[in-house]
């Protein structure tokens, strides 16, 4: 476990982020996006006007829990012809909304906090977990180069996030994301199975009984 800023706590008494390692390349920034959250959440708003959140259907034709929506020249679309990237919202034939650079610049920070400067993301996948929402065990390999890391943002209700391995079989880690941390996971680490367990209830204080999370992806 190593701070971030050297001392865990400001000046104002608040706990300062911190970073947890979980494997070469996995690292838990704890708290990292919290100062963020509100200029996030707002431009968040403005994204889902023009291309609202929708439940997404898998190749067997069952609708996912988690409701679903993009932001970036890229967007992750899941139908029963299957899993793609796509320039356009199916929904509307318009491009996806740009990503704000509260989004970008945040998602890059975090990639170097974690050791890859480099990282430059085209897509981020927006989730929306009501309560009893989930999300299976699965690696993200729908990206062209595997080279680049995953950047996973939290927001609102607290989450139990399973972190495997790279075999579907491996045990998985079982973390608890609350608002503001950030996941981030490459190199030998970036095809780790990863998932949610269902959504438990509560109430936060920006996002009600809901959690969002943004996951960011350099896929083109």
């Amino acid at each position: 476990m190593n701070a971030v800023n050297g001392d865990l706590f400001g000046r104002d008494g608040a706990r300062e982020p911190w970073s947890e390692w979980l494997g070469s390349g996995t690292v838990l920034l704890h708290g990292f996006a919290t100062t963020d959250a509100a200029a996030i959440l707002a431009d968040l708003a403005r994204i889902i006007e023009t291309s609202p959140f929708r439940h997404m259907v898998i190749v067997d034709g069952r609708p996912m829990s988690v409701a679903m929506t993009n932001c970036g020249a890229l967007g992750w679309l899941s139908d029963t012809a299957g899993y793609r990237y796509s320039s356009f919202d199916p929904q509307s034939s318009h491009r996806w909304p740009p990503m704000p650079d509260s989004f970008s610049n945040l998602a890059r920070a975090a990639a170097i906090q974690a050791g890859f400067s480099s990282f430059t993301p085209d897509a981020c996948l927006i989730n929306r977990y009501a309560v009893g929402a989930r999300m299976s065990l699965h690696q993200d390999k729908d990206e062209r180069d595997f080279r680049a890391p995953i950047v996973s943002v939290s927001l609102g209700l607290p989450a139990v996030f399973l972190l495997g391995g790279a075999k579907r079989t491996e045990r998985a880690q079982r973390l608890a994301l609350i608002h503001g941390d950030v996941l981030v996971w490459g190199g030998q680490d970036r095809l780790r199975y990863h998932g949610v367990q269902p959504l438990k209830a509560g109430c936060h204080p920006l996002l009600g009984d809901a959690r969002i999370n943004l996951t960011f992806r350099q896929a083109g």
